[in-house]
């Protein structure tokens, strides 16, 4: 049986932790917990559970995913997020994989909660994460925070047919606390790969986002948190290209 060493990063996640660990307890092999020195109950509940706590400074999500792998003893890899928990069906097809690892890589569905709603619609779902898979054929990458799983050319991968549970946010303030947060991350990151911002990208790529999550992705049938969802995006794309054009004009570029 393959061994597999599941893979968390955390910062104030006592809300999430404990229900994230709970799903992986009996498929897990060896369990690593990266802390970016949390100030709540996050290293206090995951001491009750079988997992290597470390601390580490976040330097950005990619950055830190890849810490976590690094630390791992196992070459197979399930990689979660404190918010996210196995679903019973997707935890019973990794088990399943753990006894015959065929592929390099393994996806599957994440279902979104907000406020408490399953977000059916809106471009939150199907949304497909490769999240299982052997370190020696792919790592973190992507742009933060908006990181992924980058394969190698030669990687083969199969897409299991269950979700991943995400619990993101409790509340619509989290969510606008997130976007602001966020904003200012993916802004630096472009800044910093020489990307420029523009009046038409502020005024009309948060009209279009809008318009491509409420109607071409149905978000309409999310009913009022599916307009919330669509609102709160088009704000998130206004903010990053008004912050990615703040710092252009700070840094005379």
């Amino acid at each position: 049986m393959t061994k597999l060493s599941v893979t968390i990063i955390t910062y104030n996640e006592e809300k999430n932790i404990e229900r994230c660990l709970k799903s992986v307890e009996s498929v897990a092999d060896e369990v690593v917990v990266v802390d970016s020195f949390s100030t709540d109950k996050t290293e206090e509940i995951a001491h009750r559970f079988n997992v290597r706590f470390i601390k580490n400074k976040f330097e950005g999500h990619i950055e830190q995913k890849n810490f976590a792998v690094a630390q791992a003893k196992y070459n197979y890899i399930l990689s979660l997020d404190a918010d996210e928990e196995l679903s019973p069906k997707l935890l019973y097809l990794i088990k399943e994989v753990k006894n015959n690892w065929q592929y390099d890589a393994y996806y599957f569905n994440r279902l979104n909660n907000f406020c408490g709603q399953w977000i059916k619609y809106s471009g939150w779902y199907p949304d497909k994460k490769l999240r299982l898979w052997d370190k020696r054929k792919a790592k973190w990458g992507g742009t933060n925070p908006h990181d992924r799983v980058v394969c190698q050319e030669d990687c083969t991968k199969k897409y299991l047919k269950a979700d991943l549970l995400h619990y993101s946010f409790y509340s619509i303030k989290e969510h606008v606390e997130q976007i602001n947060k966020f904003s200012q991350i993916g802004a630096l990151a472009l800044h910093k790969k020489g990307k420029k911002s523009s009046l038409f990208l502020i005024m009309f790529s948060p009209i279009f986002m809008f318009l491509k999550t409420y109607f071409l992705k149905l978000g309409f049938l999310d009913g009022f948190y599916g307009i919330i969802i669509a609102v709160n995006s088009a704000h998130a794309k206004f903010l990053k290209y008004a912050k990615l054009k703040e710092l252009e004009n700070i840094n005379g570029s």
